[in-house]
């Protein structure tokens, strides 16, 4: 029994020192503001958390992907940090409304102006990204993140499905349908209803035109009778005069 208990200590103890010893499984990642949708635009962050007790995070470049670029990348200003924003030409352009795009978004790099993600801390690098792909499920972004000791960790492998997490993962953004609601079908209908909304401004006003036009022609009809009969008794009056001096 007594060696039974040493020997469950003991496993009890190795597994501690184990779980003491393992990695922190916090790493780089991209979440949504809200969802991701086929076809759209979104808002993501880059959530990048300090994983070392002796030095801070001070620079994140993000790879963006070159099987899916995207026409449109607007990263927001992230006070204490630099923002350099890196294009190259496509070998494939791009067709988004109807214009061609030769060169898209394929690296964003945030460099700390001071001590950057201290331990303990993360940070948030929000960006405007879009159109997003319609002809896939996810999106990757390999992430290298640097810290003042000058150690670079690379997030870049992709996690496979029905496997174990690597033990460094890319980040990876998962795409939703498209929406039934889209900007564009709002936009068409927005158009439609401005559309229907001139046309009846524009019956309404000729309606009123044509009100205007009808009572101006019976003012002129009218005003044209009065004269006729004033004219005509005048004549009448000059007539009867003239027979009166005659007699």
């Amino acid at each position: 029994m007594k060696a039974s208990r040493i020997a469950a200590a003991g496993a009890v103890a190795g597994a501690a020192v184990l779980a003491v010893s393992s990695p922190c499984f916090a790493h780089v990642s991209v979440q949504p503001e809200g969802e991701a949708a086929k076809g759209g635009y979104a808002v993501v962050g880059f959530k990048v958390p300090n994983e070392r007790d002796n030095a801070s995070t001070t620079k994140l470049e993000v790879t963006f992907p070159s099987d899916h670029p995207l026409s449109s990348v607007l990263p927001q200003p992230v006070e204490g940090w630099d923002i350099k924003v890196t294009k190259s030409r496509l070998a494939e352009p791009l067709e988004v409304h109807g214009k061609k795009i030769d060169e898209a978004v394929t690296k964003v790099t945030w460099t700390a102006k001071g001590e950057g993600i201290r331990p303990g801390f993360f940070q948030k690098f929000p960006v405007s990204v879009g159109t997003l792909p319609e002809n896939t499920d996810q999106l990757v972004f390999k992430a290298l993140q640097t810290y003042s000791s000058k150690e670079v960790v690379r997030w870049i492998e992709v996690p496979q499905e029905g496997q174990d997490e690597p033990d460094n993962p890319a980040p990876v953004l998962a795409l939703t349908a498209p929406a039934e609601d889209g900007h564009g079908h709002g936009a068409a209908a927005e158009d439609d209803k401005a559309s229907d909304d001139a046309e009846k401004a524009s019956a309404e006003t000729s309606a009123a035109s044509g009100d205007d036009s009808d009572g101006t022609d019976t003012t002129a009809r009218v005003l044209g009778v009065v004269g006729i009969v004033v004219g005509a008794a005048g004549v009448a009056y000059g007539v009867l005069a003239g027979r009166r001096r005659t007699a």
